[in-house]
């Protein structure tokens, strides 16, 4: 109780008035300062005339699409013959173009008289043949070219993971090194401190 009591003496009231006073000045700062904070929002005609407002409604296309998702090119950049398929596709769309136009068929009549003037059914066969040859060929190189890439592919990622866990197990094992260090210091360290307190 004494301490108490002496505690209470000692406290000035200035200082508490002083307390008091600067308390009251940091709300007031507080709550009155920075009006930014709980302003409103600019308004429209507040702003410059020449200042671009972003419109939701407004569609604002990056690039001119390529076609495909995302908008853009639907073949593989790493692929080299890009140019080389794109000019094939546009040779074999021009190809059938003029087909179509050659021999379009407005009638079984029409038919009839493309069939007589046209090539030997002999030479049609054999020609349908060589055509479904030739396609069977060109799916059996993709088929291949696709195979060999993806056996690259896959024996670089099995190259990379063996040299990770290679990497992994030497880091594991100089990590045990160091610990079985530090113990054997640290036990070191504490043998000396005991003989130390013991003497």
């Amino acid at each position: 109780m004494k301490k108490a009591m002496n505690w209470l003496k000692n406290i000035r009231p200035l200082k508490v008035l002083t307390v008091l006073l600067v308390g009251i000045f940091l709300f007031t700062a507080q709550a009155c300062g920075a009006p930014g904070v709980a302003s409103q929002p600019p308004q429209p005609g507040s702003q410059a005339p020449n200042t671009e407002r972003y419109d939701p409604t407004k569609d604002y296309p990056l690039s001119s699409p390529a076609g495909g998702i995302n908008n853009f090119s639907d073949v593989d950049p790493r692929a080299r013959d890009e140019k080389a398929a794109n000019d094939k596709a546009e040779a074999l769309v021009k190809n059938a173009q003029k087909n179509i136009e050659q021999k379009g068929i407005d009638s079984r009549e029409q038919y009839g008289r493309n069939f007589q003037q046209g090539t030997p059914l002999g030479e049609r066969v054999k020609n349908l043949g060589e055509d479904i040859g030739s396609s069977a060929d060109e799916v059996r190189e993709g088929l291949v070219k696709g195979t060999q890439r993806g056996f690259e592919n896959l024996k670089g990622n099995t190259q990379n993971a063996a040299e990770d866990l290679t990497q992994n197990v030497q880091r594991g094992a100089e990590d045990a090194g160091k610990n079985v260090q530090r113990t054997a210091e640290d036990t070191g360290n504490a043998v000396k401190r005991t003989v130390k307190d013991v003497d």
